[in-house]
This record gives C-alpha cells, structure tokens and sequence, in this order.
C-alpha cells in the first residue's frame, strides 16, 4: 500500500502487546522464553562443521548430543517426516511450532524485556496501572540480572570481575524438572556466564536508572582478555563455525567461570559484539573510556572488526552468525548506532576517526531496504526491519511495507497472544536450538512500533 496505516492502529497494537508483556509477568513471575530444537538442523552445519564441533566442544556429553542429532538429521531429511517437522513459513524468521517448547528465564532475556517496558512507558500509551506495573516488573528484571544472576570470574589480568551468567542456578530458571534432568544428560549441566548477557545486562540496567555498584567495574578491561587477536588470544576461538569472517578485533562468547569451566568450546559472533560496543557508549563517561587509552583501543578493534565484516558483505550470510540472523544484526546496529549518535561529536570523532559507523549505516540501509522489506515478511521480519530503519534515520515512508506487514499480521498468535513465537536466536550447535516465543515478537513488535511513531510524529 502507498500509505502507512493510521495512527490509531499502531497505537492499538502497541497498547495490545504491551499488556500481552504484562500479562504474562503477572501470571508467571517473569517473562518467558521458549527454546526448541530443529530436528532438521541448520543449511550451514555440513560435515565440516560437524568435525569442528566434535573437535572443539569442551564436553563430552554436548560432543554426544551434537552427534546423535546429526545423526538423526540424515533420517529426518529424507523422509516424509521432514514435511511435518519443518514446513514452509513465509519471510526468514523461522516460526517454533515445535511441540516440544521449553520454558525458561534468562538474565539475557530479562534484559531484553525491560528496555521493551522501558519503551512501553516511554510510548504514553499505558495506562496508570500498566505504568506501575511495568516499573515494577523492571525493577525485579534489573535486580534478576544484577544480583541474582551475577557470578565472580577471573580476568586476564588476575583480578576477579562480576559478570552475568546466562543460566542462573536453579530453582531461577523455572525449567520443568522434567527438561532439567534432560539438559543435565545432555552435557548442559554447567553454565558458563558469556560476554552477551554481561554487556546486555548492564545495557538494560543502566537505561533503567540503576546505581548497582556492579555497574562502575569498566567492562573493557575484562572484555580485552576475550578479544581475539594476533599470538596469546588467536586460540580462543575452538568452534570456528562462521570462519567465512575474519575473528580479528572481535570479542569471543563464553566465560571460563572460577573453576576453569569452558564446556562449550567458544565462538564469535558478530551481533554480541555490537552489544559491548552499545553498552561502551552508554557507560562512556562512568567507565572513563576516552580517558583511559587501552580502553578506547579494544572499542576501536571491535569497530575495525565491525567495519570488515561488513564491507565484505558477510553481514547478510547467515553463516557469519552463531546467534543471530542477519536482520537482527540489522536491528542491533540500529540500537548500537543510536547509543552512539547520541554522544557528544567530539566524542563520537575520537571514537570513529574515519566514518566506519557511517558507512554501516549505509550497507545496512541498503540491506533493509533492497533485500529484506522487498520480499515477503513475517511480523517478526517487519519488526526487525523497522527497528533497524527508525534507528538508523531512514525516510518515514519507506517504513510503510513493515509497518502494514505488523498491522496485517496483529491477531495471528490466536487467543493467547497478538503474534506467533519466531526464532529470535539460535544455536548452530549441537543442531539448531530456536529460541523465542509470542512475548518476544510482541516485545521487538512493540519497541519497533514505538520507534517508528516518534520518528513519524516528529516527521
């Protein structure tokens, strides 16, 4: 259509999945996430890869489990199964319609659920009640993710650092006992703390206002004995699934806890370390980052890695992720881009001497633009895209496709929910775990929607 849905529809959808967040913190406690696996596995994961995870996997039982799964891929894809395990969908996000879905909290997802609150508020259009109720849900997410899931590590340096785990011990994630006793067979009994849901973390603490003394510790000092580079830290990335990139610059994933634990193996990928270079921004000043010479050096080599990845053009591979897809690389270098445009010029000059983050935003644009709202969409796509467009600044009106695309879609999750759960990560090992559910499409349907009518009432 030529025009944008009207104001009142958009309003409508944001309020509706506003409550829908709502709801479903009220009912459990927190907000779900479900992860499924894909029996059929991922297009990426050949026989090459599958070497290198059996030959990088720290663990004797996930090395197990990426066998057995690859294994009965063979089966599943050349059977009639296959039509029944994995049909077709429309637009890239994958929809889980697994029956086998597992519930479960992260400090990852919590803080992904409070920035959505945040932008809910921010939007006017909760009522008193939904106000309230929403501060104090993000009260409870900040103090899940500071206190309740940070644990003790060591640096490179021989000091100990506070980060986030992405597996909080249990009873906090709230699995079933059922799958507990299945992630423990399956060589997920320990779970290390990882990079992403740090910086996430302290991300989404510090747009809430938080004072958490964890806070000050200035993240890049630990981060630097996690970024890869020429001699000592090369090494430290053992599952090279996305090898296509060149790892120099980038900051690997997984934290060995106190007790040397690393039973992943580790891997790199590209979106996570948009999430360090976002949270940097955003703590700039607390952390002294301009100040302080090796700080402002490991920001820049992320940067640099940034700036090579996507002047190849594998940041539209999905193969140059481990986590993520490429439209939501798109969405989290608009969110990045945003921290960034807001600091003073002078500092954003020191940082990016010579344009890079300009020159992304271009590639992007394009991306978003010519490829990913040119086809077909689902809502989960739509939502990505728009997040990405209203970030980065483009022209209202090439909003319009996303938009009518969320409008269009609003109702589809059925009783329960305005949306369907989409894949919003993934894990390429030990086949393919999707992680998502319909309160995650209604949190990226909501923070879009609420990016896209500021831009259009300023506009």
């Amino acid at each position: 259509p030529a025009r944008a849905p009207a104001a009142a529809e958009i309003e409508r959808v944001i309020r509706a999945c506003g409550a829908h967040l709502l709801r479903a913190y009220a009912k459990n406690g927190f907000i779900p996430t479900y992860a499924a696996f894909n029996l059929i596995g991922d297009a990426d994961m050949g026989g090459r890869e599958l070497l290198m995870a059996l030959t990088g996997l720290n663990s004797r039982g996930y090395k197990n489990s990426t066998l057995l799964f690859n294994l009965a891929r063979i089966y599943i894809a050349h059977s009639p199964a296959r039509a029944l395990i994995n049909p077709p969908w429309r637009g890239i996000a994958e929809p889980m319609w697994q029956p086998m879905q597992i519930r479960h909290r992260s400090a990852y997802y919590d803080a992904f659920f409070t920035e959505a609150l945040l932008s809910f508020v921010e939007t006017g259009l909760a009522s008193g009640a939904e106000t309230s109720a929403a501060r104090g849900a993000i009260a409870d997410m900040v103090d899940f993710c500071l206190r309740i899931s940070a644990e003790e590590v060591p640096s490179h340096d021989g000091s100990t650092v506070n980060v986030i785990t992405a597996l909080a011990p249990l009873p906090h994630p709230r699995f079933s006992r059922f799958f507990a006793q299945i992630k423990q067979d399956l060589g997920f009994g320990i779970y290390v703390p990882d990079c992403d849901t740090t910086a996430c973390s302290f991300s989404a603490a510090t747009q809430a206002g938080s004072d958490h003394p964890i806070l000050k510790q200035p993240l890049l000092d630990f981060y630097r004995g996690y970024q890869v580079r020429s001699g000592a830290n090369e090494p430290r990335v053992t599952v090279p699934l996305n090898d296509n990139i060149d790892y120099q610059g980038g900051v690997v994933t997984w934290i060995d806890n106190l007790a040397g634990d690393r039973p992943y193996g580790n891997d790199l990928d590209p979106t996570l370390n948009l999430d360090i270079l976002e949270v940097s921004f955003r703590n700039l000043k607390r952390w002294r980052i301009l100040e302080t010479p090796q700080r402002l050096e490991t920001v820049q080599r992320i940067i640099d890695f940034q700036r090579r990845l996507v002047e190849s053009g594998a940041f539209r591979k999905p193969r140059s992720h481990i986590y993520y897809l490429p439209e939501l690389y798109c969405a989290y270098f608009g969110r990045c881009y945003a921290a960034f445009i807001a600091l003073p010029s002078a500092a954003q000059r020191v940082i990016d001497p010579s344009g890079v983050f300009a020159m992304i935003r271009a590639q992007v644009l394009l991306y978003v633009q010519q490829e990913l709202i040119a086809h077909e969409m689902n809502a989960f796509d739509a939502a990505l895209a728009l997040m990405a467009l209203a970030h980065l600044g483009a022209e209202v009106a090439t909003f319009t496709p996303a938009l009518h695309c969320i409008v269009a879609s609003f109702g589809e999750g059925g009783r329960r929910s305005p949306y369907k759960a989409y894949e919003w990560n993934k894990m390429k090992t030990p086949t393919r775990i999707l992680v998502g559910g319909p309160e995650v499409t209604s949190a990226f349907v909501l923070m879009a929607l609420a990016l896209a009518r500021r831009a259009m009432t300023r506009s």
